[in-house]
């Protein structure tokens, strides 16, 4: 386990993560990337558990999606399975346990503000948090690939990685208001959603 994690996370982080991993008994299993999630926490049947995260993302995405389904296990094997799955007990629970990595020599200096303003209140997902997710999403090796809705004028027309097709419309508070070209139907996007052209307005 230590040689694979040190293939996916932040050098410094390699033995405070195998620590956890060890002690609390996570079943982790590192798969290929999913655009619908970062990763995932399972109970099982029997008061087993399941943690996936994904494989393709860059070292401190990796390292935040890693400790936040770890987050999961240990609130429900300490405050029991009856609580929310993103409730009070799992966000201090994933404070607690993000707090010793949030130092510069595991994080980049630049991205420490977004993660000390997130963990003032944990999201269900980072990625409903766009400033940080932006950050985030710049240390990517792909990063200058990405092509996002914020960045397309209102009225451009453009792909997501299923094929569906949305016109670009008015910002409605933090996301954008976009319409799918073949139904007509509204739906809101986040600013960091990843997209690809079609056309200009």
């Amino acid at each position: 386990m230590d040689d694979v994690l040190k293939r996916y996370l932040p050098e410094r982080s390699v033995a405070p993560c195998l620590a956890l991993i060890r002690t609390n008994g996570v079943p982790l299993k590192i798969v290929s990337r999913r655009h619908t999630r970062h990763g995932d926490y399972r109970p099982l049947p029997g008061g087993g558990h399941q943690i996936t995260v994904n494989a393709s993302q860059n070292p401190y995405r990796f390292l935040l999606t890693l400790i936040h389904e770890i987050a999961h296990l240990i609130a429900f094997e300490r405050f029991g399975r009856q609580i929310k799955p993103h409730g009070s007990e799992w966000k201090a629970t994933f404070r607690d346990l993000m707090l010793p990595f949030l130092r510069p020599d595991i994080f980049p200096e630049r991205l420490l503000p977004y993660l000390a303003r997130h963990f003032k209140n944990p999201k269900a997902s980072s990625s409903t948090d766009s400033a940080l997710a932006l950050a985030l999403k710049s240390y990517d090796p792909d990063a200058e690939e990405h092509q996002y809705v914020y960045q397309l004028p209102e009225g451009a027309v453009f792909r997501l990685y299923n094929g569906k097709v949305f016109r670009k419309g008015p910002r409605q508070i933090k996301r954008y208001r976009c319409m799918e070209v073949a139904t007509g139907k509204l739906y809101l996007f986040q600013p960091h959603a990843e997209v690809e052209l079609v056309s200009e307005a």
